[in-house]
Parts: C-alpha cells; structure tokens; sequence
C-alpha cells in the first residue's frame, strides 16, 4: 500500500509540473486574459537604455554591434551601454572604437551581476532592457518591449528566448529548442492570466526605479530581479515578438553545466524567495510560482526516482498493468540512454532527443542542489560553448 501511495502521488505530482499547469494555464487564460498594450501612430517613444554585459566575447561582439545599431527605434531616444569587465581578449578594444555606444570596462572580474550593479547608476532612463551579448535581437523588438509600459501596472517585460534552428541538430540543439518552445508558451499563458514569473536573461527589461540591486552571490539574477518586482505588485509581462536568438549549446556537456548552474541557483532563489510561497499574501502570482517554477526544482525531479521504484515493487507482485506501465518506463530510458550514445551526431528526426534531454534536465536538479548545499557555485558566470550557426 505504501508503494502504491508513493506511486500515485509522485506520478501526478510529474503529470501536473509538465503537462497539468500548461493545461490549467491555458483554460485560464481563456477565462482571465489581460488586454494587450499597442503603441498608436502618434505615440511618443520613451527614452531607454540597453545594457550588454560581455566577457570575452571577441568573435561575435561586432555582430552583436552591428545588430543593436540596426534596430529601429526612434533617433536618440536609444541609450547603448556595454560593459566588458574582466575580458581578457580584444572584447574591450572591439567595443572601444564605436564612439556612439558608452563602454564601461574594469580589468577584474567579479562576474556578471557585479558588472550590471556597477554601472546601473549611469543609467538615466526611465527604462532599462538587459541582453545578453552573444544573440541577435529582431529589429522591432526594443519597440515591442516599450509598448507596454503605457500600463503602469507594469513593471517589466520579458523577451523571448529563442534557438537558432538547423534541419540536422545534436541532442543539445533538438532537446532545447523543443524545451523553450514549450517553455516559451508557458511563459505567455502566465503573462495572459497575470504574470510572467522569473524573466530570462537573455532579454529583459525593468522600470529603473524598481530595479533592486541582487547580492553579488546571486546566482540567477535575472529570475531574482523580475520576481522581487512582481513581489512588490507589480505584472511582468511576456513579450514573444521582442525575441533573442542564440544557438544551442555545442553539446550536451556544455549544457549540463549551465543547467547544473541554473537548478543551483534555483534552490538558492527559493530560499530567498521564501516569502512566495505564501498564497495567502500573494495569491495567484504564487500558484504560478510553485507549479511553473518551484515543482520543477524540488519535487518533480524526486517524484521520477520514486515512480521508478514504487513502480518495480508493484510490478513484482504481479501486477500486469503496472509491469505494463515498467515496460513503458524502461523503453524511456533505453531511448535516452541510446540519446546518450548518439549525443554528439547530427539527426533530423528531433524528437529522438527529447527523453535523453528530459533525463538530463531533471539528474542535474539533483547535482545542483548538492553545489547549493555546499556553497560551490561560484556566482560568476562560466561561459557554455554554443554551436555554430
């Protein structure tokens, strides 16, 4: 009976994380949607400032240059700001020589949240949108963000993240582009109820008077400081028409440790965050919170591992229908395990990957929070090797 319990519990407990609250926010949206905030002919565009943090971005931060000069928003309206703290390539000198982006640079590292804490007090606008420096941002997409800070509910924008296709991709590529796909509709189902919870680095924005300064020791800022904005009762809205686009890791191992390093700080935003858990004083944005984020990092991942176990000891008894749903699971991870093998070739067919990275994802939630219980992840960032487009 113990076994049985454990059974049931952990599987609706993985059921409800991955598939019940996209169907449950998916319903609600089409009950509570929050109206869409559009810019008129006459409006009259903000001012605004984008910040890039870059380390050792030398062969693609002229890219990066040319690609924020060509986005279209009204002439001086559009601060640039770069910093390069502790690049030890020609990042800072490639920056450098354009006189119409303000370069900040420091010789010592101390990662990347104490560079954009650094030189948050040069920014002057009302606004402020983060990007990160190795992706592409459409044309429209500062235009897309400012838009909808008409509503002075709101108190952010998140962009939308996401992965440079290619017809052949290994597992890294297929397992992750499918994962923000999927994430991706999350994220505007979230926003459409109420809000988005936990912006992604890549782009994002805040009004600057609500920007927080996180401790030097955060290890996922940019979750930290959207939320903290929510906490203060403010919507973070999903913009999926402001996108950055990046390739996917170079490989699996690469991914591993950026996901090892987000479910570390996960654990560590959880904690600090604590107060979110309280549906009493937060109501819905904590609903949100727990189902889209927090079951993610503590009880989806446990309830795999107690599936696959309670579901040995009932089918040893005897049982035809759970020695049916162990077949199931075994076939899962045999595919996964084939993913493994074959995790650096090149294969069309993408699904191929998908239980391989599901694997992935959910083993390095336990690695991550073995780094978080003995303090080793380091809050400065350690670069994961990106495919080449």
């Amino acid at each position: 009976m113990v076994a049985l319990y454990i059974f049931w519990v952990s599987l609706f407990i993985v059921l409800y994380t991955y598939i019940g609250y996209g169907i449950i926010i998916f319903l609600l949206s089409k009950v509570k949607k929050h109206p869409i905030t559009e810019a008129g002919e006459n409006y009259d565009w903000p001012a605004t400032t984008l910040v890039i943090a870059a380390y050792n971005e030398e062969g693609f931060i002229e890219e990066k240059i040319k690609n924020t000069l060509a986005l279209d928003y009204p002439a001086g309206k559009l601060s640039i700001l770069i910093v390069t703290d502790g690049s030890t390539d020609n990042t800072a000198s490639l920056v450098a020589k354009h006189s119409e982006i303000k370069h900040y640079h420091s010789d010592e590292r101390k990662g990347k949240i104490h560079a954009v804490n650094r030189i948050m007090k040069f920014v002057e606008t009302p606004t402020v949108i983060f990007c990160d420096a190795n992706t592409y941002l459409n044309k429209e997409s500062i235009k897309n963000i400012m838009r909808h800070y008409q509503d002075p509910s709101v108190g952010g924008v998140a962009g939308e993240k996401r992965i440079f296709k290619k017809e052949e991709d290994n597992a890294s590529g297929a397992g992750e582009g499918m994962y923000w796909k999927y994430e991706s509709f999350l994220k505007r189902k979230d926003s459409e109820v109420y809000s988005v919870v936990g912006a992604a680095g890549e782009l994002f924005s805040v009004r600057t008077n609500l920007f927080e300064q996180p401790g030097e020791n955060i290890i996922i800022e940019d979750f930290y400081i959207s939320l903290k904005i929510t906490m203060k009762g403010y919507r973070f809205v999903y913009e999926p028409d402001a996108y950055a686009t990046e390739t996917a890791s170079a490989s699996v191992s690469e991914e591993w440790k950026r996901k090892v390093r987000i479910s570390a700080g996960g654990f560590q935003a959880i904690v600090k965050l604590k107060a979110l858990l309280n549906p009493v004083k937060y109501g819905l944005l904590s609903f949100q919170y727990v189902s889209h984020r927090v079951l993610r990092w503590t009880l989806a991942p446990l309830a795999l591992l107690l599936i696959l176990v309670s579901n040995i000891i009932l089918a040893w008894n005897g049982s035809v229908f759970y020695s049916f749903i162990l077949v199931m699971q075994i076939v899962f991870y045999t595919v996964a395990f084939i993913g493994h093998l074959n995790q650096d070739k090149k294969i069309a067919i993408k699904g191929f990957f998908v239980p391989y990275y599901f694997t992935v994802m959910n083993v390095s939630v336990y690695a991550g929070f073995m780094r978080y219980l003995k303090g080793s992840q380091s809050a400065i960032w350690e670069k994961a090797k990106r495919a080449e487009a």
